[in-house]
């Protein structure tokens, strides 16, 4: 029978004093030193919380500009139910009177030229105001709520955040659909698109680094993009015309002035003046 083999000796305690014990045999068994990630994992990570932050700074433009247009459509739609309604009005009954002087006068052209003139007008402001509706329009408010659904529906559908040319086209149909919900105050709506998006094909995102990556650079390019667009839209909305006179009226308001009420107040004196004048001729030729 083999004799049996001695057992190692046992490794010396350190004493007080002994120089440190150089691990050359590497970790001790059970760690678990982590790797280093590859270069393009890692620029990947960088650019994904790059896309994150633009992404939500996109949202919350998105939500300003729609809120900007939402806020002037709903002030033009009163605008033109109180005022310009009357103001198509107070053409009809000048175009009647000026085609009137025309026909007291058949060979002056000029009072023929001021009628043609008169009449197109008349037309123009009629067309401009369209048909009043029998109903009152009130000005747009976004709840929080609202809000923070359209939010996540620009950082999730919207159209310069993706690259693939087919998802780019569905996205932008349900971002045109989530502004008119948005403006209508169609809460309803918004979940609804949000949702449908959240479990399609297009929602699907691909694998590796290296594609992810050229993806991400430029979903990033886009959204910078889109910015600028926004903020070139923005200011143009800002210097309109519709944009100065909703800040007359608010800031009017503020100070308890009703600046509608007096322009409709004018334009109805102007109207009456104006039928007045017509009634007037009719009796003269009576």
């Amino acid at each position: 029978m083999a004799p049996k083999a001695a057992d190692p000796p046992p490794a010396p305690i350190p004493q007080e004093g002994d120089p440190p014990v150089s691990p050359a045999a590497g970790p001790p068994a059970g760690s678990s030193a982590k790797p280093s990630l590859k270069p393009e994992d890692q620029e990947l990570a960088r650019k994904l919380e790059e896309q994150a932050a633009l992404e939500a700074e996109l949202a919350e433009r998105e939500l300003r500009s729609a809120n900007l247009r939402a806020e002037l459509g709903a002030f033009e739609r009163q605008y033109l139910h109180f005022v310009g309604s009357r103001y198509a009005e107070l053409d009809e009954w000048q175009a009647r009177l000026a085609e009137r002087r025309a026909e007291e006068r058949p060979g002056n052209e000029r009072a023929k030229q001021t009628a043609a003139e008169a009449r197109a007008r008349a037309e123009e402001t009629k067309s401009a105001a369209g048909e009043k509706s029998s109903q009152e329009p009130h000005a747009f408010t976004a709840t929080p709520e609202m809000k923070r659904l359209y939010r996540e529906v620009a950082k999730r559908i919207h159209p310069d955040l993706t690259s693939d040319r087919k998802d780019r086209s569905k996205r932008q149909h349900l971002m045109a659909e989530a502004n008119r919900a948005y403006e209508r105050g169609d809460q309803d709506r918004l979940v609804k698109i949000l949702t449908e998006y959240e479990h399609s094909p297009e929602a699907v995102e691909g694998e590796g680094p290296g594609a992810e990556l050229i993806r991400v650079i430029r979903r990033v390019s886009q959204a910078r993009s889109r910015l600028a667009e926004i903020e070139a839209e923005m200011q143009e909305l800002l210097r309109s015309d519709l944009h100065r006179l909703k800040l007359r009226v608010d800031e009017a308001e503020k100070g308890g002035h009703d600046i509608l009420k007096q322009m409709i107040a004018k334009v109805d004196q102007q109207i009456a003046a104006a039928k007045q004048a017509l009634e007037r001729k009719q009796e003269r030729l009576r």
